[in-house]
């Protein structure tokens, strides 16, 4: 804990000795234009191959339907009234999802994700068959195939088995073929619209301001919090490619608000450098208590008549530190590393900082927004 509080303080440090804005950010990295973003794709398919870790007929019933139905389409002729005969151990349901990106075109390929539904024990070796991908809009956008890599494997038997990483997951690079693009009517009236990733009214203003340094004033507009509106410029309207290039590598002032995020559960405490405290007086002090059982042992000499007895005991001692009570002087404005420093003094946990900092943000003292995942 001590050393990963000496890094924070001396990369605060070696910040502010090199000149660099830690608040600086391009602009590709604060906001998103809007309309370019990935579109969800979801399809059911069968994956074939299997050694004998398939699906199992009897409980999986879609499964079957499912075999049922691509024979049915290959020309093969079924009774349907003996659907229930059929007996593969090959076979396994699963489902295919993948992300279509923006400005994809027909013919491009991208990874899918394949996902076992049913009660397949492993998809090693398998490969999944022709399976259309739909958008939200019940188009199919896409068609993946092709053999599966999963990086994990299970073998065993009735009495033992091997197992490494997850074998009913596995991915295909490239495995699907983008069947229909998506259109993005980028400047279609020769305005572009960005959209922040973090709403905030701070760095809406700067990024127009810095636009408008960029290319002239009225150039762009913070419409609210979260969208900025930009006027293509006139020399820029048959190159607007050339046009967010040069918008998207601008640097500007960043602002968020200070924030402290904790985890319970993990015991991690991640401190924003914008956080201050004003002047705050902490105790802090440990509780031990060590419970335990010991059996006390009485055995008769041997050849002599009587039997052994078991006696459990049980002690309970309780520890209990000394409280020091620290004042955390931070009138002067502070970094981050100084605060660390001065918790760290006191001799906090990172638990320990979880009950800390929920108790000064009580009291008024913390400046910031406590988040509690």
């Amino acid at each position: 804990m001590k050393s990963l509080l000496v890094f924070v303080f001396f990369l605060g440090l070696f910040s502010v000795l090199t000149g660099l804005d830690a608040q600086a950010a391009r602009v590709k990295d604060l906001a998103q234009l809007r309309g370019v973003r990935n579109n969800q794709l979801l399809g059911y398919g069968l994956v074939t191959g299997l050694n004998g870790t398939g699906d199992d007929m009897k409980k999986s019933v879609f499964t079957l339907q499912a075999i049922y139905n691509m024979m049915t389409r290959q020309g093969i002729t079924i009774d349907p009234n003996n659907i229930n005969d059929i007996k593969v151990k090959n076979v396994a349901a699963v489902m295919v999802t993948t992300s279509l990106p923006p400005f994809a075109r027909s013919g491009s390929t991208i990874d899918v994700q394949v996902s076992s539904v049913g009660d397949a024990k492993s998809l090693a070796g398998g490969t999944l068959l022709m399976t259309p991908l739909v958008g939200a809009d019940g188009n199919v956008y896409a068609v993946a195939q092709g053999p599966l890599t999963l990086g994990a494997f299970s073998f065993g038997g009735k009495a033992a088995q091997v197992q490494k990483n997850h074998p009913t997951v596995g991915r295909i690079a490239g495995g699907a073929i983008i069947e229909k693009s998506i259109t993005v009517p980028l400047g279609a009236d020769g305005h572009l619209q960005y959209q922040l990733r973090d709403a905030d009214f701070s760095t809406a203003s700067n990024m127009a301001e810095t636009i408008n340094k960029k290319f002239g004033k009225g150039t762009a507009f913070p419409d609210s919090p979260g969208t900025i509106q930009v006027k293509i410029p006139e020399p820029f309207r048959n190159k607007l490619v050339d046009f967010v290039s040069a918008v998207e590598v601008l640097d500007v002032d960043a602002d968020t608000t200070a924030k402290v995020v904790v985890n319970e559960r993990t015991g991690t405490v991640v401190m924003g450098k914008d956080i201050r405290l004003s002047t705050v007086a902490v105790s802090h002090g440990n509780l031990s208590l060590i419970i335990r059982d010991d059996y006390n042992v009485s055995q008769p000499n041997p050849l002599a008549d009587g039997t052994t007895v078991v006696t459990p005991q049980t002690n309970i001692s309780v520890v209990e530190e000394d409280g020091q009570l620290v004042v955390l002087d931070m009138n002067k404005g502070v970094s981050i590393g100084e605060i660390a420093s001065a918790l760290n003094a006191i001799g906090a946990t990172p638990r320990d900082l979880i009950a800390i900092f929920q108790a000064i943000k009580a009291s008024g003292s913390l400046y910031g927004e406590l988040i509690i995942l």
